[in-house]
Parts: structure tokens; sequence; C-alpha cells
């Protein structure tokens, strides 16, 4: 199911700028010299990497520390995706990658969200039908989120081995005579995402609250896989800035569902949250969407966020783990 997001103006590309940084340090993320892969953003290059192993050179078009949805392009970056072999990037998400493939990349993109089943409203777990929930209106952000314009796909790890696959058997047309070491690679992947799944569900499954606030409605996928409710106190956009009738309607659900903790992200200003949650007597902490790395989780992958967002989440909830 293909899905268009919603996009931010487009910004012009820069003559020159700054070269490709990789999944957290400059440069490619890996050494091979014969496939050129670029992805637009962390967790396509956390997966290209992965499947490409050695066989291949991938490179990230998002530097760490910038946030993934204002990527401007340079003219030599622009230049990469013209000569690449195979660039992949989530349609809708980034106007400027969107526009560079369409019109420079001549057949080398993959939309990743071809390779998923992309959710919408309809696909909802939310109480909507329960005429008692006060807050079961989907248009504030009271369930999983909206998930029709969610781009945020790669926080259900299932999603990222259907990417894997799908980067698997691109890389395999281009390459042919690695395509057994590409397929390897993705199955090996796949069952370390099955095992993140399955610790999730697992350590998720028996909780005081399903309910958890955030400044940024980034977790839809998430909430969704795991049959949790999130709270954004903004919507998809992080730059956005809640009205005060919506922290008005967020600190009554806070209330109302003992929730313990709002959290935030690192690549978006916390103030907002850190003052509804010094007025209403709770704690703040990190949620990250992953869209990239920091100098803070330079050091971290896919893996190690998703890890320690379980944790946050388990303990912000009364999670009792088997």
């Amino acid at each position: 199911m293909k899905n268009t997001y919603p996009r931010a103006g487009f910004a012009g590309l820069a003559a020159a700028g700054l070269i490709f940084a990789g999944c957290g340090s400059d440069g490619d993320t890996t050494s091979g010299d014969g496939v050129q892969v670029l992805a637009a953003f962390y967790p396509l290059a956390f997966v290209a990497e992965q499947v490409a192993g050695p066989d291949a050179s991938v490179s990230n078009l998002t530097q760490p520390g910038v946030e993934a949805h204002d990527l401007e392009l340079t003219g030599q970056q622009v230049g990469r995706i013209a000569s690449a072999d195979l660039i992949v990037y989530l349609e809708g998400f980034q106007p400027a990658v969107d526009t560079a493939v369409s019109q420079n990349a001549d057949g080398a993109g993959l939309n990743v969200t071809e390779a998923l089943t992309v959710l919408d409203a309809d696909d909802e777990h939310a109480d909507e039908d329960d005429a008692d929930d006060e807050h079961a209106d989907e248009d504030d952000g009271h369930g999983h989120g909206d998930l029709e314009s969610d781009p945020h796909v790669w926080l259900d790890p299932t999603n990222m081995a259907a990417i894997a696959q799908a980067v698997a058997d691109r890389l395999a047309e281009i390459s042919p005579e690695q395509a057994e070491a590409f397929q390897s690679r993705a199955d090996e992947l796949a069952q370390q995402l099955t095992d993140l799944d399955q610790e999730y569900s697992s350590r998720l499954a028996d909780c005081e609250r399903r309910v958890f606030v955030t400044s940024h409605a980034a977790f839809g996928y998430l909430a969704h896989r795991y049959d949790l409710e999130m709270v954004g106190m903004s919507g998809i956009d992080p730059e956005a800035e809640p009205s005060p009738a919506r922290l008005v309607e967020v600190q009554q659900v806070v209330q109302d569902e003992g929730v313990t903790t709002i959290f935030y992200e690192r690549l978006v200003n916390p103030a907002v949250a850190e003052a509804l949650a010094n007025d209403i007597g709770v704690q703040t902490a990190v949620l990250d969407p992953i869209e990239g790395l920091t100098d803070e989780t330079a050091d971290e992958d896919y893996f190690s966020l998703m890890r320690a967002n379980l944790d946050a989440l388990e303990e912000a909830n009364g999670c009792n783990s088997p």
C-alpha cells in the first residue's frame, strides 16, 4: 500500500555544503568499492549497512544531529544521487530527497513504503466505539496516532525486517554474484528484529497503564504494534508548538490515566514538555524516534536505542516483565 505523508516546504538545493555522513560518523558506513548505496536517513542507512556488509558502500544523506524532516541537499549530494546504484528512501518524509530521486535517480530509487503494509486510520486499535471514553477521538492524538500520516514505520521492528528483505532483493539484482551473501545478512538481521519484537511484546504485555505521552506524535507504529495508546502534545511535525487548549487536554489525560512521565526527544527542544511536567508534577524522560543519531548517541545503533525506548516505556507504564 503506497502512502504519501504530509510534506514540508521544499528548500532550494545549495551548491556547496556538508559532505555525506554515515550512520554516526562521517563518510561511508561500509568499506566496499563496488555497489554504491545511498540511504536517506539513519534507520534506512542502518538496514542498508547490515544487508550490504563488505559488498557495497553505504552512505547516509542525513548527518548526525540533523533533524531528518528538515534535510536540505547540497549540490554534491544531488550528484551522488544521480550516480548511485541504489537510493533507499521513504517517499513523503524528506521532500528534497523525493525530488532529487525523481529527477536524477533514473530507476535507482527504492521507496521502502512499497515493501510495507502502511497503516491508516482504519487500522487503529483505539477503543473509538466506547462512547464513554472522552479521549478516544483520534484527532486529539489519544490512540495510536494518525497512522495515515505517520512516517515512522521503522519503530515497528517487523517493518524493518521487510525493508531489509527489499534491500537484499534490489542489491541482488544489481550484483547477482553477491545475492546469497545479501540474503544471508538480511535473514540474520530479520532474526534479530524478530527477537526485538518478541522482547517488546513480552515486556509490554502486563502494564499498569497503556497510555504514554510524548512531545511529538512520532510513535504511532510502535503503539499500534504493542497495543499502547499514544498521546502527542503536538502532531507529526516535531517543530509544531501545542496550543494552550491542547496542553489542557494533555494535562487532563495525564491526570485521568495516572501517567507518570512525559516523553521528549533529543533533536527537539524539550522546554514545553518539561514545563508541562513541572506544572503537573510528573517526570520527563527521553523516547527516541530514532530518525538520526546525535553526539550523545553516536556509539548507539538501532537495536540499543529501541531497547532504551523499551526500558523507558516499561518503567513509565509500570510494566511487569515475565
